[in-house]
C-alpha cells in the first residue's frame, strides 16, 4: 500500500463546526454509558426503541432475494463536505482528479493499439485512487438494485462515512492531535446511535465501507499512527469493509483495492478478459514496486535483484515518488506482458498492486499468507488448497537464505499449469474489480465486487439477527 512520506505535510487544519465539538465530549459519556452489546430478547432494554422487523422476504420482487440495502442519508459533514477538501487531503499529490466523477476519477485516453487502454474499452478506464473506495461504493449503492429507501424493509444499513478521507487528511498534519483524528468519528457515532434502526440492533446490522487499512483506525492507546475509529466502543458490532483487515477481528472484512478497470456492462468485462487473454507474454514474471532501503533486510531489495538476475525473463518497473499512481497505464502495461507478477507486502501486508495483477489477468506471486489468503476470502478462492488454483505462494525465508530462487520456482511450474492458472485468474476478474453500472448492474448475472460485498454483508446481517431480534 502506498503511503506518501510522513515527513512531507500539506493537510491544512480545517474549520471545526461547533456541532462537532459538543459530539467530541458528548459522545465521550455516550459510548462508555450506553454501548455495551446488544440487548438480548428477553433483557428489559429489549422493549425499548421498537422498530418494525418485516416478516417478508424482502427483494423478491426485485431479484435481491437475500434482503435489501438501506443507505443513510448522512449530514454532508461526513462525506460531501470531506470532498470538496480534496486539494489537501493528501500531502504529495491532489486528490481532485482522483475523486471526480463519482470516486472514479478523470476518464483513460487511450485511442490506439500502441496505448493503453485499447480504443474498444477506453469508457471503463479512470485515474482511480486506491483510497477512493468509500466514494465508490457509496455511489454505486445508492443506485443499486437492491438498496431501498425504506428503512423498514431493510435486512443491511450502509453508513456512507468517509472515515479514510476524514482521518487521512490529519495523518501527516505535524500540528494535528489525536483529538483531531478522532473528532469526526465521534460524531459520527453520536449522529448515528441516535438513529432508531441501529439502537434497534446496537448495529449488528449494520456496515460502513473504509478506504484505508485497518491499522489506519487502530491507535494504540498510547499514542502513535493514525485515528482509534476501529477501537470505539460504539462501532464494535458494525461490520467493518476494509481494504486491509485485521485477521484477529471477526467485524472486518476484507474487500478489493480500487482498480482504474470500472465496467458498466457484463459484455465490457468479456471484452476485456479476451483482451489480458491474449496478451503475449514475454516476461516470465514482472514486479513493480520501489526498494524501501531504509528498512533493514528490504525484502523488495531482495526481488530487485532477482529480477535483475533473470534478466529478459523479468520486467520491472519502479514506483517511486508516486510515479505508478499517477501512471497506472505502465504498471497496467506491464503486468499484461508478464505471466505472473511479485507481491510483496508494502507498507502493510496488502497492496492494490496485488488487484491490478489480476485485472491484467497474470498470475500473483505471494510471500505472506496476511496479503491475499487472510483478507479477501469473500472474493478470492482461499483453503483446502485452493489458493493454488490462482496463485504462486514462496516461502520467504526460504528465498532469503538462498535456497530457491523467483526463477527457478515459477519456471518449473508447467505450462499447462500456467494457462490454468491464468485462466482461473481472468474468470475472477469480474468480482474483483468496481463497475460504473447503474441500476441493473453489469447484467447477465455477472457480479462485481460490490454485489459480492452486499451478498456477504445480507448474509451476515441474517446471521446475527438470530441474536438480536425482538420477538
Amino acid at each position: 500500500m502506498y503511503r506518501p512520506d510522513p515527513a512531507n505535510p500539506a493537510a491544512r487544519r480545517p474549520r471545526l463546526v461547533v456541532l462537532l465539538l459538543v459530539a467530541f465530549f458528548a459522545l465521550q459519556l455516550l459510548v462508555f454509558l450506553a454501548f455495551r452489546g446488544a440487548p438480548s430478547p428477553s433483557s428489559p432494554d429489549a422493549a425499548v426503541d421498537r422498530v418494525p422487523v418485516s416478516a417478508r422476504r424482502d427483494g423478491e420482487d426485485s431479484g435481491c432475494v437475500g434482503g435489501l440495502v438501506y443507505v443513510y442519508d448522512l449530514p454532508p459533514v461526513f462525506n460531501e463536505d470531506l470532498l470538496a477538501l480534496c486539494e489537501v487531503l493528501a500531502p504529495m499529490y491532489s486528490l481532485c482528479p482522483y475523486l471526480a466523477n463519482d470516486g472514479l476519477g478523470f476518464p483513460a485516453k487511450g485511442g490506439n493499439q500502441s496505448e493503453f487502454p485499447p480504443a474498444e474499452l477506453v469508457g471503463s478506464w479512470y485515474s482511480s485512487d486506491q483510497f477512493a473506495l468509500e466514494h465508490i461504493v457509496h455511489r454505486r449503492l445508492l443506485s443499486h438494485r437492491c438498496r431501498t429507501t425504506d428503512p423498514a424493509r431493510a435486512t443491511a444499513f450502509f453508513v456512507p462515512f468517509y472515515a479514510g478521507l476524514a482521518v487521512g487528511r490529519h495523518l501527516w498534519a505535524t500540528n494535528a492531535t489525536d483529538a483531531d483524528r478522532d473528532r469526526d468519528c465521534l460524531a459520527l457515532l453520536l449522529w448515528l446511535h441516535a438513529q432508531p434502526y441501529y439502537k434497534r440492533s446496537n448495529g449488528w446490522d449494520h456496515f460502513i465501507a473504509l478506504g484505508r487499512i485497518t491499522w489506519d483506525f487502530r491507535r494504540s492507546p498510547d499514542g502513535g499512527w493514525g485515528g482509534s475509529f476501529l477501537l470505539m466502543p460504539g462501532l464494535a458490532n458494525t461490520t467493518r469493509l476494509v481494504i486491509e483487515r485485521d485477521p484477529w477481528d471477526a467485524m472486518d472484512v476484507g474487500i478489493p483495492y480500487p482498480t482504474s478497470f470500472h465496467p458498466r456492462t457484463a459484455a465490457d468485462v468479456r471484452a476485456w478478459q479476451r483482451y489480458a487473454s491474449s496478451r503475449s507474454r514475454p516476461k516470465l514474471f514482472a514486479f513493480a514496486g520501489a526498494p524501501r532501503s531504509a528498512i533493514k533486510g528490504d525484502f523488495r531489495g531482495l526481488l530487485l535483484e532477482e529480477c535483475q538476475a533473470a534478466g529478459d525473463a523479468c520486467g520491472a518497473l519502479d514506483c517511486g515518488e508516486g510515479r505508478c499512481i499517477k501512471q497506472n497505464e505502465l504498471v497496467m502495461e506491464l503486468f499484461l506482458g508478464a505471466r505472473f507478477c511479485l507481491q510483496p507486502r508494502g507498507d502493510s501486508f496488502t497492496r492494490r498492486s496485488l488487484f491490478d495483477c489480476m485485472v491484467g489477468g497474470a498470475v500473483p506471486v505471494l510471500f505472506w499468507r496476511r496479503s491475499a489468503y487472510r483478507q479477501y476470502g469473500w472474493y478470492v478462492p482461499v483453503g483446502n488448497s485452493q489458493e493454488e488454483e490462482w496463485s504462486v505462494f514462496i516461502d520467504r525465508d526460504e528465498l532469503r537464505a538462498g535456497n530457491v530462487t523467483v526463477r527457478g520456482v515459477l519456471a518449473a511450474i508447467p505450462e499447462a499449469k500456467v494457462r490454468e492458472m491464468r485462466n482461473r485468474v481472468v474468470e475472477m476478474i469480474p468480482k474483483l474489480v468496481y463497475s460504473a453500472a447503474d441500476k441493473e448492474g453489469l447484467g447477465d448475472g455477472m457480479k462485481d465486487a460490490v454485489d459480492v460485498m452486499i451478498d456477504g454483508m445480507l448474509r451476515r446481517a441474517a446471521e446475527q439477527r438470530r441474536s438480536w431480534r425482538k420477538v
